[in-house]
């Protein structure tokens, strides 16, 4: 069924993982604001890692609403996004503390802080997903 509440929180995961992050920068350098596909450009592969995990996990939380006939594999997939969800965010937080030119970095921005969202939200679905299915099995034992 797919208006249960776990759909909404991952429409959430999607939004913010592949809609905010064209909002909010990941961090003020003095000249300018650094977005999540400025980091294209840059020759650091571990920075053009940054954009593709962002866009896999709302892609992969937007299929997963999808799934909603197989929780099992919905359940799977949902904890497969939140350890991209938490390397990214350790990938963020290495970044932000080895950043070269620290001094001329004077703030990070709230994108950094957007997997600890997702990963929230991801917790949250699952959490109903997990519900959902012990319902059901509960359900088919009274038979």
């Amino acid at each position: 069924m797919i208006q249960r509440i776990q759909t909404i929180y991952l429409l959430l995961v999607s939004i913010i993982s592949g809609g905010l992050i064209f909002v909010f920068n990941l961090w003020n350098t003095l000249k300018e604001k650094i977005f999540v596909l400025d980091l294209f450009s840059e020759e650091v592969l571990s920075l053009k890692i940054i954009p593709i995990l962002f866009f896999l996990s709302a892609l992969s939380s937007f299929v997963t609403i999808f799934l909603y006939k197989n929780r099992k594999l919905q359940f799977v997939i949902g904890r497969i996004i939140i350890l991209i969800n938490l390397f990214l965010l350790g990938l963020l937080i290495y970044l932000s503390l080895t950043l070269s030119g620290e001094t001329s970095v004077s703030e990070k921005g709230i994108g950094m802080f957007l997997p600890i969202l997702a990963v929230l939200l991801l917790v949250l679905a699952n959490k109903a997903i997990k519900k959902d299915e012990d319902l059901v099995k509960s359900v088919d034992r009274l038979r």
